[in-house]
């Protein structure tokens, strides 16, 4: 185990907090002040945050089959990839201020693919980028049927287009070595599935 951390949320001091951008997403700047590890209180520092909360990712998986589903769609955050900006994922969205990360990740994987018939098993959680948005992500692996469910899905209303794609399990190590799926939520869930296949049998 590592050790205690030294401080805790009480060793913050926050000057000021204003929201500077509200858009798609939000945006604030804080000014605060943190402890230091001498014991002394920093300077005052102003960061902008990126509000975004919290989201959900589900890596479909077919153990009868031994398929895994990923979706593919479009992200302007790639939009320097040397190959392209359309991304191999998992199912993901953000949670509802009214739901649970379980609730979040069934409609999610409704909206994204019309699957209704789903056993959510956690995988972990993590901060996605701590240095700058407080997005922190709940992945879950999600057992159902995934035969014949290839294809174009999506909901428009939210400009989403998305193309779901049932692949074999044993290929995982291809996609990984060939750096196909190379955003965390799916690199962490397919390291997860390949080291925890035999619970599925």
């Amino acid at each position: 185990m590592l050790p205690k951390h030294k401080y805790n949320s009480r060793d913050i001091s926050i000057e000021n907090q204003e929201k500077v951008f509200s858009g798609f997403f939000e945006m604030l700047r804080v000014t605060l002040r943190y402890k230091l590890f001498s014991g002394e209180w920093s300077k005052p520092i102003k960061r902008e945050l990126f509000e975004r909360g919290s989201a959900v990712g589900v890596l479909l998986y077919d153990p009868a089959h031994k398929l895994i589903g990923l979706v593919e769609q479009f992200r302007v955050g790639a939009l320097g990839d040397k190959n392209s900006p359309w991304l191999y994922e998992v199912v993901a969205g953000m949670v509802d201020p009214d739901e649970s990360f379980e609730q979040a990740a069934l409609r999610e994987i409704q909206e994204e693919v019309g699957i209704n018939k789903v056993q959510l098993h956690p995988i972990c959680q993590y901060w996605v980028s701590p240095g700058g948005t407080n997005e922190r992500m709940h992945l879950y692996c999600g057992i159902t049927n995934l035969l014949g469910l290839d294809g174009e899905l999506g909901m428009n209303e939210q400009s989403e287009d998305i193309f779901l794609h049932i692949v074999p399990q044993d290929d995982i190590p291809l996609y990984m070595k060939a750096g196909q799926c190379d955003n965390a939520a799916t690199t962490i869930s397919l390291m997860w599935l390949q080291k925890n296949f035999d619970d599925f049998i």
